[in-house]
């Protein structure tokens, strides 16, 4: 685990972005640049914090921990479905499979809980009981456990919008997505997210929910894409503490960036208008805490790339051309 001053001394070398010329024309996502070079897909993570579909600031190594754990946990889960990872030349860089991805996101909830305006609990809270089609009794409190997992679909956000709730019914009725596709993609869904608890658990962790996107390859096949089980996409709380938190009537131990949303809820950022800058404390809390849950998850320790993280980008993509952009 990295000291508190490694992380602070990196602050100034965080990745916000890296241009490549030599792989075309980029666009940008939240926390990606992306390229589209022959018939792959290269994924620059950057270190780039979203939250609220907005971008907060900069956390160092952000990008890189969610490249090698989203790595990690596709191997981890490729018997359950196909997912889109070729190769990772560099620490911060993901070689994909082109996909046509899916205009829906798939999030699955194991507890009612959150603070956006798309979670459970903020829904549940307003005195909604039927909550993306789903029926839920009275008596429910902030982060209890669900009987079940289950699936609460969303829309996914054009640029400066907001993710919007959707029923499963929904995504078929609109044609989003055909029903023996959405059929499949439910059940991927749930055997992901129980392997994700399972594997959790054994990291001494408790997945709470997370999202997942697919796709389907030219051939029709249908892939896992994006990422899988990372702090930015997923939640997690410590699962020696939890049942004495909720106990005492206190939010769980978080291990991912749910602790940014709840300071940015505490002082009235909700995710509407601009946001103010993400202070350099919670930056550095935060890299701590996405480095922390990678070698809770994974059971390695973390080895930070060489930074400035973008000429070491460009060297080893430029290296991996040269021979020949294995698999």
């Amino acid at each position: 685990m990295l000291s508190e001053s490694s992380l602070q001394a990196a602050l100034p070398a965080a990745l916000a972005s890296v241009d490549l010329p030599f792989l075309g024309v980029r666009t940008q996502g939240k926390v990606r640049d992306i390229y589209h070079y022959a018939d792959r897909l290269i994924l620059v993570t950057t270190d780039r914090l979203s939250a609220f579909d907005r971008i907060l600031g900069l956390v160092p190594y952000k990008g890189q921990v969610l490249t090698q754990l989203a790595a990690w946990w596709f191997a981890e889960t490729e018997d359950i479905i196909a997912n889109h990872l070729i190769a990772m030349p560099d620490p911060n860089v993901t070689v994909a499979r082109v996909c046509e991805p899916l205009p829906v996101e798939v999030v699955v909830r194991g507890y009612i809980s959150g603070v956006t305006s798309t979670s459970l609990w903020h829904q549940y809270s307003l005195g909604h009981r039927t909550i993306y089609g789903i029926d839920f009794p009275d008596g429910l409190r902030k982060n209890d456990a669900l009987p079940a997992p289950i699936i609460t679909p969303t829309t996914k956000a054009r640029d400066g919008g907001h993710d919007e709730r959707i029923t499963s019914a929904e995504v078929v009725a609109q044609g989003l997505v055909a029903a023996p596709v959405w059929e499949q993609i439910c059940a991927a869904a749930i055997a992901l997210f129980r392997r994700g608890q399972q594997l959790a658990r054994r990291g001494g962790l408790i997945l709470v929910d997370t999202k997942y996107e697919f796709g389907l390859a030219p051939d029709g096949t249908l892939m896992l894409i994006d990422e899988i089980h990372t702090p930015d996409s997923s939640r997690f709380w410590i699962a020696a503490t939890y049942a004495d938190r909720i106990a005492a009537g206190q939010e769980p131990d978080n291990f991912d960036k749910e602790f940014i949303r709840l300071y940015y809820a505490a002082h009235g950022y909700r995710g509407e208008g601009d946001p103010f800058p993400l202070p350099a404390e919670l930056a550095v809390q935060a890299a701590a805490r996405y480095i922390r849950t990678y070698e809770m998850l994974t059971g390695e320790t973390f080895a930070p790339g060489d930074w400035p993280a973008a000429p070491r980008i460009e060297a080893n993509l430029r290296q991996w051309l040269e021979r020949g952009a294995p698999a």
